[in-house]
Parts: structure tokens; C-alpha cells; sequence
């Protein structure tokens, strides 16, 4: 299943900076390990601001809240999930066409 999700991230002004530095490396780790797994389809950023679009491409709800539950940036996010399904126009072969 696919699904399209923005995550918009609101960290702390007074975040230990270390903390912080520690954490963005984990969450880049962990992003870009779902990547070449092929969980992770595709990952964009919102020009101007702290977020995301991304599409995820797994087996269903349970496995992609897994997934986001275990970002190490979760707690600092704000989420949305919209459920994709194939559009009979696309002329693309891609994932979930």
C-alpha cells in the first residue's frame, strides 16, 4: 500500500545542541535505512519550511504507524497520512501503478 505523509517538525529552541546533533544523525540513519529498504519511497522537502513529503510503500496502517512511531524525531512532528491508490490515467510504472 501506498501512502503519502507530511511531517512537519517543531524541535525545541532550547534543545541541548548535542542532543540535537545526536538525534538529527539518528533520525537521518533511520530515514535513509527505510530508503533502501524500499519502505520508503520517496522523500521530498517543503521548500521554506521544517517538513516533508514522503511516500512510503508497505503492507498496510500497522506497518507504517511502526514505522513513524519509531522516528526519532515522532515526538516533534506533526503527521499526516493520506492513503494512495493508483489513478487510471497515470501513463507511470511506478510504485503502486
Amino acid at each position: 500500500m501506498l501512502f503519502a505523509v507530511r511531517m512537519a517538525v517543531d524541535l525545541p529552541l532550547d534543545l541541548d545542541p548535542r542532543f540535537r546533533e545526536e538525534l538529527l544523525a539518528t533520525e537521518k540513519a533511520y530515514s535513509q535505512e527505510l530508503q533502501r529498504t524500499g519502505q520508503w519511497v520517496h522523500l521530498w522537502r517543503v521548500v521554506g519550511e521544517y517538513s516533508n513529503l514522503s511516500v512510503f510503500d508497505v503492507e498496510g496502517n500497522a506497518e507504517l504507524h511502526e514505522l513513524l512511531w519509531n522516528l526519532p524525531l515522532f515526538k516533534y512532528m506533526r503527521i499526516e497520512v493520506t492513503p494512495l491508490a493508483p489513478h487510471p490515467s497515470a501513463v507511470s510504472d511506478g510504485p503502486g501503478a
